[in-house]
């Protein structure tokens, strides 16, 4: 069996995460427009190194949690039969155990080069503006996808949907795309599709079956159903 799990905020969230915005419409205190677009970086490069800085910093605060480690198990048994694509940008999956982990939003531990666009590992802060290991100039960025830019490798996500058996979301708000519209994308092709979620997304009316409820507690039971 071939599958693909999408999974977002929900699922980071019970590890301590925040999750992507809160009532006000604010990203952890901040408008979205001040930390997560091309022209916010452009206009205060440094504050937004200071957001990110503080974001990569707080990783060492949080740890996987039981639907973190139930994907790492999953993946032991299926191998390439699983890909998990995820909206977050933090190492939770690979901190499990996850190796097969695409991040279509990018990744709080890399930072890419403006000038000459290589990736680099990235740990430290990048709010004093440190040259880039491959060019040496200072024009290194957090490697996260903002608004306004196109998430990574759409293509390899489309194409891992159209030869999945089953797609199961987990954790998602169904209201960001194109994520939102991997469901459909799925169930077009004829792929069955299974939404885990602490309570309906936008999305649920698409999904053949929806359970609702902590990822902590729905993922760990799910796999042992799927794994027999």
């Amino acid at each position: 069996m071939k599958v693909v799990v999408l999974t977002g905020a929900g699922i980071s969230a019970e590890s301590g995460v925040p999750t992507f915005r809160d009532a006000d419409g604010l990203w952890e205190g901040h408008r979205v427009e001040d930390v997560a677009t091309p022209e916010a970086y452009d206009a205060q490069p440094l504050a937004v190194h200071r957001f990110y800085d503080a974001r990569r910093a707080a990783l060492g605060d949080v740890h996987p949690n039981p639907a973190h480690v139930a994907l790492a198990r999953l993946e032991d048994a299926l191998g390439d039969d699983l890909l998990v694509v995820t909206q977050n940008i933090d190492d939770l999956h690979e901190r499990a155990g996850s190796q097969r982990v695409l991040h279509m939003h990018g990744e709080l531990l890399s930072a890419v080069c403006r000038s000459c666009h290589e990736r680099s590992q990235w740990t430290e802060d990048l709010g004093d503006f440190p040259p880039c290991p491959r060019c040496g100039l200072t024009d290194l960025r957090p490697d996260v996808v903002w608004f306004g830019e196109v998430p990574y490798e759409m293509d390899r996500i489309h194409a891992a949907l159209q030869d999945a058996d089953l797609f199961v979301s987990i954790g998602t708000s169904g209201a960001v795309y194109p994520a939102a519209g991997f469901v459909m994308h799925a169930a077009a092709v004829g792929v069955r599709t299974l939404e885990l979620n602490l309570q309906p997304s936008e999305g649920t009316s698409f999904f053949d079956e929806s359970r609702h409820g902590p990822a902590g507690v729905l993922v760990p039971v799910w796999v042992d159903e799927l794994l027999g």
